[in-house]
């Protein structure tokens, strides 16, 4: 049996007629609150042959933390400059540490722990955020992430991308959707808050099969969502099948709509995270219109005022 909510007035968080990470972080912490990216020097089972080889063929050769510290740097390091970086927008901020290369949780707890706990004593952290695969998680690490969810504001950001086979193989993704529901459970026993990661324009994916995968989140259970636009990057597996004709890009006025679409799916109590996705300008291949990220945040506002839509107006709770 599925219960429609629906609304006949907008709900609104702030100016917004979507439940942003903003509004989230000012409500929980009363104050503006920015993550720290982070690259702590990890691999990937997807990479290393533990689990396959090659990656993910989107993925980059910074494992998907192209705006993150330098490995080359200790965490410490990273964290300073980065912090740095982003004050000169917001010189009053707390900050989160994300762990954002990589897969996050893939070396032994003990050495976990020496990372995650020198960030956590860094002045004005006021939490975690720890990128990973679902693959990734055995119970001495789940056993510290719900000792760590006792002490900090934490986060746990898994990849799911698509609920579809089909694309997990051709993007190489090398675990299923019962791996990630199996995961989620794992994680929600402790309480521990979780951050879906899907991405829009995945090869041979169709815009129902895109609201398909939206609407599977919208009921696993889970308390936030990235929302990606698929950039494809040089040197990544998936330029050969960009080149082979497997792959579009979307238009910016299709994925406005896409969006639009999304949110109006998704449980109005989940944290949107993020709504469209950063690519380094030298290593984009396309699409080339979202390097203009303002531009296609208010295209969505927008879209969702012509509408009269808001995030869960047309939400089935399963």
């Amino acid at each position: 049996m599925s219960n429609l909510l629906q609304t006949s007035s907008p709900l609104l968080w702030g100016d917004k007629r979507f439940h942003t990470w903003n509004y989230e972080m000012r409500d929980q912490m009363d104050t503006k609150v920015f993550k720290v990216m982070l690259d702590a020097g990890f691999t990937c089972p997807n990479r290393d042959g533990s689990i396959a080889k090659g990656g993910c063929t989107f993925c980059s050769a910074r494992g998907s933390g192209d705006f993150a510290g330098s490995r080359r740097d200790d965490l410490v390091t990273q964290f300073n400059k980065v912090r740095d970086r982003q004050h000169l927008k917001w010189p009053n901020a707390k900050y989160i540490g994300y762990f954002q290369a990589y897969t996050n949780t893939y070396a032994p707890v003990e050495e976990l722990r020496e990372y995650y706990e020198v960030i956590l004593q860094q002045p004005g952290v006021v939490g975690l955020a720890i990128a990973t695969r679902p693959d990734c998680l055995p119970d001495d690490v789940v056993e510290y992430l719900a000792d760590l969810n006792k002490r900090t504001y934490l986060w746990v950001e898994m990849g799911l991308q698509t609920i579809h086979q089909s694309t997990s193989d051709l993007i190489n993704r090398a675990h299923d959707t019962a791996c990630y529901t199996e995961a989620v459970a794992k994680l929600r026993r402790h309480g521990i808050r979780i951050c879906t990661h899907i991405i829009h324009g995945l090869p041979q994916e169709t815009h129902e099969m895109m609201l398909e995968t939206v609407s599977a989140v919208a009921n696993m259970g889970v308390q936030g969502i990235k929302i990606h636009l698929l950039h494809l990057m040089r040197k990544t597996p998936m330029v050969k099948q960009y080149e082979a004709g497997l792959l579009r890009f979307l238009e910016q006025d299709e994925y406005v709509k896409l969006i639009a679409d999304s949110l109006e799916i998704l449980p109005p109590d989940m944290i949107v995270h993020r709504l469209t996705g950063d690519a380094p300008r030298d290593a984009l291949v396309g699409p080339m219109w979202s390097l203009k990220k303002w531009e296609v945040l208010n295209a969505i506002d927008h879209e969702l005022i012509a509408r009269d839509t808001w995030q869960g107006k047309y939400w089935r709770k399963s």
